[in-house]
């Protein structure tokens, strides 16, 4: 896998998790670790994304 299209499947993973925030904050079923666990993996990502732009 080039770097690229590494990079490329980290930012879908990223928007998918954003999308799963979105809609576990507006269900009252979800609970608030949940939602801390899947901000925590998008940062992760975030900053996987940043570090390989940049290398």
């Amino acid at each position: 896998m080039s770097l690229s299209s590494h990079i490329a499947e980290l930012r879908r993973k990223h928007e998918n998790l954003s999308e799963q925030v979105e809609v576990a904050q507006r269900s009252p079923a979800t609970d608030d670790l949940q939602i801390a666990d899947m901000k925590k993996q998008k940062l992760r990502l975030k900053e996987e994304i940043e570090r390989l732009s940049h290398a």
